[in-house]
């Protein structure tokens, strides 16, 4: 596993009694998506099963607003909004903060050696300075590096451009740049 990598659970398909009686762009959605709003979920809260509850309740429902979902100028764009509000009500159920600092430190930490402690110290601070930028940065940010998604793919999920997913992505390395006290070079922000 990448860096970036976070899956607690793996993917997850409709099982095939359910696949039958389910909408078909349903049962295909919630293939494509699944295992990245899993991720997602996980990196912000921080444990797989309060992630997998998440998840769970978003499809569920995602599947009751179905007609209404397909209806919306961007499905995946609705259903982004809808990961991110059940994951904020978790949260907020929970008492917590974001725990994406601590859970990507700590998954870059189990993949290190000793010499790479003292970069991991400095990711700390990265993770931190992340955690801080504004809501469509941050998931931008999450998704393309902390998730390893291309610029397309990040696109496709949040229902957005590639090229808003581009600016997003500049707009918060001249943030990051600033935070950090390192030197932003323009035209870094090519798709991965």
């Amino acid at each position: 596993m990448s860096e970036g990598e976070f899956d607690p659970a793996g993917d997850q398909t409709v099982s095939s009694e359910l696949a039958g009686v389910l909408p078909v762009e349903f049962t295909a959605f919630h293939s494509q998506q699944h295992r990245a709003y899993l991720r997602y979920a996980h990196l912000q809260l921080g444990n797989a099963k309060d992630a997998q509850e998440v998840v769970d309740d978003v499809f569920t429902f995602l599947l009751k607003v179905w007609r209404q979902a397909l209806k919306e100028a961007s499905l995946h764009g609705f259903a982004w909004a809808v990961l991110r509000e059940h994951v904020e009500r978790r949260l907020a159920a929970l008492g917590r903060q974001v725990a994406m600092v601590e859970t990507a430190w700590f998954s870059a930490l189990r993949r290190s050696s000793r010499e790479r402690l003292e970069l991991l110290e400095s990711k700390l601070g990265l993770y931190a300075a992340i955690a801080e930028l504004s809501e469509r940065q941050y998931d931008v940010v999450l998704l393309a590096f902390l998730l390893g998604n291309d610029f397309e793919t990040v696109a496709r999920m949040m229902g957005i451009s590639p090229a808003t997913v581009r600016s997003h992505v500049r707009g918060a390395r001249r943030t990051l740049s600033r935070k950090l006290g390192v030197d932003w070079i323009p035209g870094e922000e090519k798709d991965q």
